[in-house]
């Protein structure tokens, strides 16, 4: 199965056609995964918060997430996830490319190369989104007459609190565009394990002491429910134009330690 679709808040209400169970046991856990066509593509579609919601973004085990999804022959990964905005270049409603990011977590275990057997690597993540990857995701949007913004600096927050309006204001000197709770150390995984990955970052809200109004969860889900529908369009395209090579270094940091 080359495909993986990373669903977050409100995305894992996407439709899947016949979707199947599957299990996979890895070092890090057990994984629980959904199988499934769209556009006659077969992906693995990967629950990030689990199938009842309960999984906070501290708790999330990435390590096992993203091992599992490389056991199974995944060598492409679209991620998605509910972001604030910092800035009124993205608004709540928009779609956006996400291409580079800056990590703010705290007590997540970040690698898989921690000293023990498998060593150190130093992954290199100039590009942490495969480029080529991004390159489709664009194209299926023009495909569709979707708009899809890109050049999104996400900054990922230990969570599950929302920021204060101090911190946001930081991100926003330091260059940040968009915040959320998941997409580290998720990005860097994949790239440990030769897996193209890329984030399409949904707007849901703006974020603390730039919206007048006090965040609330219920915020994020009412936006998402009205974004889904462009996300599902999107990603339709996007599988039309899949294939299986990987014309980027994506690769690269599984070969240098000669995993899978």
């Amino acid at each position: 199965m080359d495909y993986a679709l990373i669903g977050g808040t409100g995305v894992e209400k996407l439709c899947l056609a016949d979707p199947r169970s599957i299990s996979v046991n890895t070092p890090y856990g057990e994984v629980n995964l959904e199988t499934a066509k769209i556009e006659d593509v077969e992906i693995a579609f990967l629950r990030r918060h689990g199938k009842k919601h309960n999984v906070p973004p501290h708790l999330i085990n990435y390590r096992a997430n993203i091992w599992a999804l490389k056991e199974i022959g995944v060598k492409k990964i679209i991620a998605s996830g509910a972001v604030g905005s910092l800035t009124s270049e993205f608004e709540p409603g928009d779609l956006v490319l996400v291409e580079q990011f800056l990590d703010f977590t705290k007590n997540r275990p970040l690698t898989f190369f921690d000293g023990s057997d498998q060593g150190v690597l130093h992954v290199d993540v100039t590009d942490p989104y495969c480029p080529d990857l991004r390159n489709k995701i664009t194209t299926a949007a023009k495909q569709c007459e979707l708009s899809i913004k890109a050049g999104g600096v996400y900054v990922c927050t230990e969570g599950p609190r929302f920021e204060t309006p101090a911190e946001i204001n930081m991100f926003r000197i330091l260059g940040g565009h968009l915040v959320g709770m998941t997409g580290v150390p998720e990005v860097v995984l994949a790239r440990e394990l030769g897996i193209c990955y890329a984030t399409i970052a949904l707007v849901t809200n703006l974020a603390a002491g730039i919206s007048k109004q006090p965040l609330t969860h219920a915020e994020v889900i009412a936006t998402m429910n009205m974004i889904n529908e462009k996300f599902a369009t999107l990603f339709k395209t996007t599988c039309k134009l899949l294939d299986d090579k990987q014309n980027c270094y994506c690769a690269s940091g599984s070969k240098e330690v000669g995993l899978f």
